[in-house]
């Protein structure tokens, strides 16, 4: 079945969406500057146990008894039912070798039948090499999609779709550090898939508008790109639509490890569609592209002359 949605003259709005994206993008970098991000144990430094008790663990009693020594580590139920995962941070002043040693022997003396499946520490040391990394990973994402999108389209594509992925990733970033929730490497993760699945909507966008800007030579570019927008936009929405519906359920079903992943991604996929319309093709509709801008160049005829 097709899907019929009526023509939108999305172009008439693009000042108003680009200065929106704008002051969004403002405020987000304003919040990460100022208000910072809630770092994840992997940035912070701290400690993870697991846990398998011979029955289904009772959450709860299992967490009043974490308590009595790391009064803030959070407890969680991963995989089956008996399986239980203790994290928390460093404490000051504290030995975190021994702290862990403290806490298996609690929970081994009030389950005997509990047995230590795993465990592993991240030293706050890191902190500054994992954010250097992940920001010079998105960095060259964005050099690699510049340079791809400049061969394929015409440049000011290409700055068109980077400051779209820019501009989804700051938000969504700037969205963890408002509400204040943990930011971890499953987030980054997210970060770095929300470049990949909005450039991919912005590219198909972008190869409709190239296709119409040749089969429609009479055609003011404006209609061009509102024509071209209408003709993907049943395409786009169903795409991010079922897409959402696999990254909720992951939300309420893949428990509080994949939470801040899901999320990151709901944000991510709702702003990279908005984006591959009122930020990636209003840049190239405000920069004036032109049919010139993307007709076949004319092959260079061949001297046989020896």
């Amino acid at each position: 079945m097709q899907i019929k949605l009526p023509y939108i003259p999305f172009m008439n709005y693009s000042r108003q969406g680009l200065w929106f994206s704008t002051v969004l993008t403002i405020a987000a970098v304003l919040l990460i500057i100022f208000r910072g991000f809630n770092f994840g144990l992997e940035f912070t430094g701290g400690a993870t146990i697991e846990m398998q008790y011979a029955q289904a663990a009772d959450i709860g009693h299992v967490r009043s008894v974490v308590e009595k020594i790391v009064p803030d580590a959070g407890v969680v139920q991963y995989g089956s039912s008996r399986d239980v995962q203790i994290r928390f941070a460093e404490q000051e002043g504290a030995n975190i070798d021994q702290t862990m040693s403290d806490m298996v022997s609690a929970l081994q003396a009030d389950a005997p039948d509990a047995k230590l499946t795993g465990q592993s520490k991240v030293g706050g040391q890191y902190k500054e090499e994992l954010v250097s990394k992940g920001l010079l990973a998105i960095g060259l994402a964005c050099i690699g999609m510049i340079i791809y999108l400049g061969l394929r389209f015409e440049w000011k594509f290409a700055l068109g779709a980077v400051l779209a992925q820019l501009h989804d990733v700051i938000i969504t970033a700037g969205v963890f550090s408002l509400m204040g929730w943990t930011f971890d490497l499953n987030v980054l993760a997210a970060l770095l898939a929300i470049l990949g699945y909005s450039v991919n909507d912005t590219v198909v966008v972008y190869d409709r508008i190239r296709e119409n800007f040749r089969k429609l030579p009479a055609v003011t570019p404006k209609d061009v790109i509102d024509t071209s927008i209408n003709q993907t936009l049943a395409r786009t929405m169903v795409t991010s639509f079922t897409t959402l519906l696999s990254v909720i359920a992951l939300a309420l079903f893949g428990g509080t490890i994949l939470a801040g992943f899901s999320i990151a991604m709901i944000i991510g996929i709702i702003f990279g569609t908005y984006s591959s319309i009122f930020v990636a093709s209003a840049i190239v509709y405000r920069m004036g592209v032109k049919h010139e801008d993307l007709m076949p160049r004319a092959q260079k005829p061949i001297d046989d002359l020896p």
